[in-house]
């Protein structure tokens, strides 16, 4: 009895299949809404998964579970009424400074780590040569927080970084360079107006051109990182009271330097003689992510406190920000996911018009399969066959289109994409189960056909 039912399942098999090859051109016609379907499931998967990845990469850039305090000038808020006829009461700040880590250090011990900066432009000087380039002051747990690998060299000694000394790391591209063909470990650079020791080389970082832009990571590669006493110590320490910065408060504060607003044309540049902070920025990490609110708030109010009441910091959660944009391409891939599946379903619909419309053509046929022996049920095996037999077709044409658009968007647009095979698996399924479906309801109808009446019919 089962070899039977097989030997019939097989022959309305081989009838489908003579069915669609006979009507070759309508069959690829019916199936062009599955092919195209079906290539926009994964070319949209594909562009989702690479924008996914990139939100990912651009996580592992800025740290995970990262506080971010920068310096900003002082943020002021007063009535027009009040300043009149008074003089102007300022408050005094000795804004961002080693200083703050250490009260942040005391009152949140449990922090995982804690990175001060110190960024400077420079150029870098070696046989001939001249590039700008940042100078960063760092501690060791700058490297850790960014999860930055050393390709040669160690990170920086607890004696070099307590005494100041005149050693650096640098990046694979300064590498590149000026040590194109030799290892620069234990070889001097100048580096501004002192000559350092590379003792370190990083490994390259592949930053792309959208998180320069919206997150603000600078090329790392390109860096200079020296312990962060050494950069105070040789270079710059914005903390101290020199005469050059006493004479530059009584300009500023008779209006030398800045009249109703305009530059009067000094050379140096005015925004680096206003920064009166002793640190470009600080990352601070937690170990958990629902730590990051109520941390930021603790420390908000600490350093209100401490630089009396006046803000001129701005604390940012890198995590949060990159959630956003991971919700915001979320919808985007919904909706991307929504019109391949119109799509699928216009593809769907088709198919059913056009087996509807077969079903009229090939009345003298079914009922002369009917009169000689078919049952209903060989009836409807013959155009579900047909039906799926179309939509799988169009899904294998389908994935094919859209693995090669998904290249060709990768490759002139710059667009990253990622093609899963859980993706091709899934718009593949998804095709077969169209045509098992809207393939019902012409089976159906062929099947119910008057076999004697189907013989009559003209």
């Amino acid at each position: 009895m089962k070899k039977y039912f097989d030997a019939r399942l097989i022959a309305n098999l081989y009838i489908a299949i003579d069915a669609v090859i006979a009507n070759r051109l309508r069959s690829l016609l019916t199936a062009l809404g599955i092919i195209f379907g079906v290539a926009a499931v994964i070319a949209m998967l594909a562009i989702g998964n690479g924008a996914q990845q990139e939100i990912l990469n651009q996580i592992k850039l800025v740290g995970v579970n990262n506080i971010v305090i920068k310096p900003i000038v002082e943020q002021k808020e007063e009535k027009i009424s009040e300043k009149v006829g008074k003089k102007e009461k300022k408050k005094f700040s000795p804004g961002l400074t080693i200083r703050d880590v250490q009260s942040i250090k005391d009152v949140l011990p449990d922090l995982t780590e804690v990175s001060p900066e110190i960024i400077l432009d420079t150029y870098v000087i070696r046989n001939g040569f001249r590039r700008s380039a940042k100078l960063v002051g760092v501690h060791p747990s700058y490297f850790k927080i960014y999860d930055f690998n050393l390709i040669d060299g160690k990170i920086f000694s607890e004696e070099q970084l307590r005494f100041g000394a005149p050693v650096c790391i640098i990046g694979s591209a300064l590498k590149s360079r000026f040590f194109p063909t030799e290892n620069p470990i234990g070889k001097s650079m100048k580096v501004g107006t002192h000559w350092l020791t590379i003792v370190g080389v990083l490994s390259e970082r592949v930053v792309s051109q959208a998180s320069i832009s919206k997150l603000g990571i600078r090329d790392f590669n390109m860096d200079v990182y020296i312990p962060l006493q050494s950069i105070l110590i040789r270079y710059r320490n914005r903390d101290l009271i020199t005469a050059e910065a006493l004479r530059l408060a009584a300009q500023n504060s008779r209006g030398f330097v800045f009249n109703n607003g305009q530059n009067n044309g000094n050379t140096e540049n005015e925004a680096e003689k206003k920064n009166y902070h002793q640190l470009d920025r600080l990352v601070l990490q937690v170990d958990k992510t629902e730590k990051l609110q109520p941390t930021a708030e603790i420390i908000s109010r600490m350093l209100k406190r401490r630089h009396f009441e006046v803000v001129d910091y701005e604390i940012e959660i890198p995590e949060l920000l990159l959630k956003q944009q991971q919700r915001t391409n979320d919808i985007f891939n919904y909706v991307l996911g929504a019109i391949a599946g119109i799509s699928l379903l216009v593809g769907g619909i088709g198919i059913m018009n056009i087996m509807l419309a077969s079903v009229l053509e090939r009345i003298k046929e079914i009922g002369l399969r009917l009169a000689i022996g078919a049952q209903k049920k060989d009836v409807v095996q013959q155009f579900l066959f047909e039906a799926v037999m179309i939509s799988v077709s169009g899904g294998i044409i389908g994935v094919i289109l859209g693995v090669m658009f998904a290249y060709l968007v990768s490759s002139f647009a710059g667009i990253p994409t990622i093609i899963s095979f859980s993706s091709i698996v899934l718009s593949f399924g998804v095709a077969a189960t169209v045509g098992l479906i809207f393939g019902i309801a012409p089976a159906r109808k062929a099947a119910s056909q008057d076999p004697i009446a189907s013989l009559r019919y003209e």
